[in-house]
């Protein structure tokens, strides 16, 4: 059997196999990597005055993984730089906030050929090599240039920008040509898919091959649709767990009878969580009856600190929280308890199982996990309700939340009333659609359906960019 390859920027699987991030993307490739014999490699996170190349293998938690570390420079101009400041603002169509400079797109070419170079000799004929999002887009290019014929695809976690914004991107066009080095490109949805496709065809005058693929830049790469899922079961194991229970029953006895309404997610402008707040101050504007029967928990580790803009939206949100919190509550009831650390997956679920109400309501998302996550947390017997926007991804597959649109307060404002309203039947069905959906799509199938495409993708990506 071959070995896959998992190469990312940051890798992340945890030592402890109860611990996870609040995205829930590392207990998904590390339950893809134990079906798989292979190893996952990346960016150790640690830097060195001189990159040397030098390799440090681990086992984690029955995962193989293989780091390295990287220079300073390499660090601002690639990673803080071109991935943080350029590309991802871009792909969640912020091009207000995308930062092109010279130099990072420098760094992110030189820092890909690295990565390439300490790879490849790891590299085994039968091994098939999954990368996975934007951090990586040229590095099947490198390894093309290095002489690797093997099987590669890549996976993108982010949108894909709109045509019209790509192109503010100075080299837009090699960008997107080092894509078509890999024998297959996945996205989560249709969407992101048709957006990448327009480029092709309309900027770069490529064609679709009607199966799938397309051709330019003298090469041909298959395409598909591959929305990510979480591990259920080990999800509900987590809920079930003594970490769970004990996180429930403090949430449980916390909420003193009232309905608790969380989020999740890391601190980033793509999350939408300024205008939750203000969607929730709405709510609690217009349903003064409300207040003092139902609070907000919101969850937000810090991310990317070094970036002057996650700066910004740290201290913008730290100022309408308080403010919230100053103007609607009162001597024995905070509207919001806003909190800056990250938890366990087992006090995730326990979390989850606990909210009456899940928001999940970014601007623009790959596909978010934390909604699939509340899902399976919940209670058959008594489940909450989630409220998802619809430009996350996981709107295409889970139509029974409460869907809406994140810039209007004043749907937020509806929606959380709608949701606390709900009576006990109707939660209970548009639970069990949603459960099936995302037992349907768990990570199994997604991982399943990625190496399946890939080993069976036509190859004629080989020759170098």
């Amino acid at each position: 059997m071959s070995r896959l390859i998992v190469v990312s920027n940051r890798v992340s699987a945890p030592v402890d196999p109860a611990a996870g991030s609040a995205g829930g993307l590392a207990m998904a490739l590390s339950a893809a990597l134990k079906t798989y014999d292979g190893l996952w490699f990346g960016w150790s996170g640690e830097t060195v005055e001189t990159f040397t190349g030098e390799l440090k293998h681990q086992d984690r938690a029955g995962v193989q993984v293989a780091l390295v570390d990287l220079e300073a420079q390499d660090v601002e101009e690639y990673y803080n730089g071109y991935a943080n400041r350029t590309l991802w603002p871009l792909f969640h169509h912020r091009v207000d906030l995308s930062a092109y400079e010279r130099s990072y797109g420098e760094g992110y070419e030189r820092t890909n050929r690295r990565f390439a170079e300490v790879l490849a000799p790891l590299i085994q004929p039968d091994d098939v090599i999954w990368v996975h999002d934007y951090h990586m887009i040229p590095l099947a290019r490198d390894l093309r240039r290095l002489g690797v014929t093997n099987r590669i695809g890549f996976f993108l976690h982010t949108p894909w920008p709109a045509r019209q914004l790509l192109v503010t991107l100075p080299h837009h066009r090699r960008l997107v040509e080092s894509m078509f080095a890999y024998d297959l490109v996945g996205f989560h949805t249709e969407e992101w898919l048709d957006l990448f496709r327009d480029y092709v065809v309309t900027e770069a005058h490529g064609e679709l091959d009607g199966r799938g693929g397309l051709e330019c830049f003298g090469r041909r790469v298959q395409t598909g649709i591959f929305p990510i899922g979480i591990d259920v079961d080990g999800f509900v194991r987590a809920r079930d767990s003594a970490g769970g229970e004990r996180t429930y029953d403090r949430m449980a006895a916390s909420a003193a009878f009232r309905s608790m309404i969380v989020g999740v997610d890391r601190l980033d402008y793509s999350k939408g969580l300024e205008q939750r707040l203000l969607g929730y101050e709405q709510f609690l504007h217009d349903h003064a009856e409300q207040r003092g029967k139902v609070f907000l928990l919101q969850v937000t580790p810090i991310s990317r600190d070094e970036v002057d803009t996650y700066q910004d939206i740290r201290a913008r949100l730290d100022a309408l929280a308080g403010r919230i919190n100053g103007e609607y509550g009162d001597m024995d009831w905070q509207p919001i308890r806003y909190l800056n650390r990250t938890y366990r997956r087992d006090q995730l679920a326990g979390l989850y199982r606990a909210a009456r109400v899940g928001l999940v309501t970014p601007l623009r998302d790959g596909m978010n996990l934390v909604a699939k996550e509340y899902v399976a947390a919940q209670d058959p017997e008594d489940p909450g309700v989630l409220i998802l926007s619809r430009f996350a991804g996981a709107a295409e597959q889970m139509g029974e939340a409460l869907l809406v649109n994140p810039f209007s307060r004043e749907e937020l404002s509806e929606a959380i009333d709608k949701a606390l309203a709900l009576p006990l039947a109707e939660r209970r069905r548009k639970w069990e659609a949603l459960m099936q959906v995302v037992r349907d799509t768990d990570v199994a199938g997604w991982r399943d359906a990625f190496v399946r495409a890939l080993k069976t993708a036509p190859t004629s990506g080989t020759g170098a960019a």
